[in-house]
């Protein structure tokens, strides 16, 4: 067995009392719009202290004007001289831009709780920064571990920081595993839904549209996770996440396809028992959770009915027909080669991890502009990924070289891309 080494320290009983002081990164997104409906339920309970959004000024001012926090960030100087004309008369909070400014308001004094909920490696800086500042840190971005884990969690051993998985299956799995000793545990099942396409075979795939992939038949969620969860990729990023959480090689990390999505993640015992979480899919559950840890916090949403349900079922993902998680899978093996994420000198193949995240999302936005099709997305991963393996650089990597890679990665899958033949999907038989 191997023992878990989970990545920060655990909030001591009565650290946080209410009324607790948040800072919501990427308030505007599926994440932080429901993270803001949890706390005007429960207007008791928080303080929104600063919100970060990057493009939406216009829901950014809505929801600044409604929570009327002193401190706002946006992605640059125009879009901050925008937010500020739409904010209501009376009211001037101070507005940061950019990277810095995100970093800033992760960190401020009177935060108490942050939730980081940025689209994508835009996350990472800000992320970094309010753990190293020792922050409770609410972490949807899952691309912070994904490209700098080693980093997150040596910062966090450092300052004292918590970190609360809010991933609906990596918070399922932080529930499960409470209360058990960190030898007992055999392995961890992500589960996931298979997207809208798991029922189709590579010939409907081929010609697959952005629209048809961004109709997820359970979640409601942004438009990069959506593709990434039609093509598995998300669920490739969760295996790397749950290895740097939870300080495990990834040959203790399973994944079983589940389409009704109310299993949300199972651990295995050493006494052959599982843990199951199950819940409707409905994040604001992770999202209260983690906010008012170790507390519940009563949600307006449907009560689960298993009987209504009548089955539940599960398969075995199709790793030929979706490559990406096979791809992440094989990433996240050489991450973890040395042995689990915790020990000394795996982060010489985190670099695997970074080019596999930047390509990624070179490809999900080429293919929701047109540029590419769906099926291009694995192999332009797949095409960056081995050019890394054969050219390096395979050191450990600090955050500068990690930004570097990760600038670097994209620009080899911009010019992968131009090497793809043009193809405009318009449409196809459903």
């Amino acid at each position: 067995m191997t023992c878990i080494d989970y990545i920060s320290r655990l909030p001591e009983a009565g650290e946080l009392p209410f009324p607790r002081t948040l800072v919501l990164l990427g308030a505007t997104g599926s994440i932080g719009t429901s993270a803001l409906a949890v706390i005007e339920a429960h207007p008791d309970k928080f303080r929104v202290l600063g919100l970060a959004g990057a493009r939406n000024v216009e829901r950014l001012a809505r929801q600044a004007a409604r929570h009327r926090p002193p401190f706002l960030a946006v992605l640059d100087e125009e879009r901050a001289a925008a937010l500020k004309s739409l904010l209501p008369a009376g009211y001037a909070p101070e507005i940061l831009t950019g990277p810095a400014g995100y970093a800033t308001i992760a960190a401020l004094p009177a935060a108490q709780v942050v939730l980081s909920a940025m689209v994508g490696a835009a996350g990472l800086e800000s992320t970094l920064a309010a753990v190293q500042a020792g922050k409770v840190v609410a972490l949807a971005n899952k691309e912070s571990l994904v490209l700098a884990g080693d980093l997150i969690r040596a910062a966090a051993r450092a300052s004292g920081a918590v970190i609360l998985p809010v991933d609906s299956e990596h918070n399922a799995l932080f529930q499960a595993m409470a209360g058990h000793g960190s030898h007992a545990l055999r392995r961890l099942i992500l589960t996931a839904s298979g997207g809208p396409f798991r029922d189709k075979d590579r010939a409907f795939l081929d010609a697959v549209t952005p629209a048809q992939a961004l109709k997820h038949p359970n979640w409601s969620m942004g438009a990069k996770i959506s593709i990434d969860s039609a093509t598995l990729m998300n669920k490739g990023l969760e295996v790397i996440e749950a290895c740097h959480l939870y300080g495990l090689p990834v040959e203790m990390v399973d994944v079983l396809v589940h389409p009704q999505s109310i299993v949300h993640s199972l651990a295995e015992f050493e006494d052959g028992s599982q843990l199951a979480h199950l819940g409707p899919p409905d994040m604001r559950i992770a999202i209260a959770y983690c906010l008012a840890h170790p507390h519940r916090l009563a949600l307006d949403n449907a009560t689960l009915s298993l009987a209504s349900l009548g089955s539940l079922t599960f398969a075995t993902p199709d790793v030929e027909k979706f490559p990406c998680l096979q791809l992440a899978m094989d990433a996240a093996a050489v991450m973890t080669a040395s042995g689990s994420p915790t020990e000394h000198g795996h982060a010489a193949g985190n670099g695997a991890c970074v080019v596999l995240n930047a390509a990624n999302e070179v490809a999900v936005a080429a293919f929701l502009d047109g540029r590419c099709r769906f099926l291009d997305i694995a192999r332009l991963v797949e095409a960056a990924v081995a050019s890394w393996r054969r050219t390096g650089p395979f050191g450990p990597l600090d955050l500068q070289a990690i930004l570097t890679l990760d600038a670097d990665a994209r620009a080899l899958a911009a010019r992968c891309l131009d090497l793809l033949p043009a193809c405009l999907p318009t449409g196809m038989p459903e």
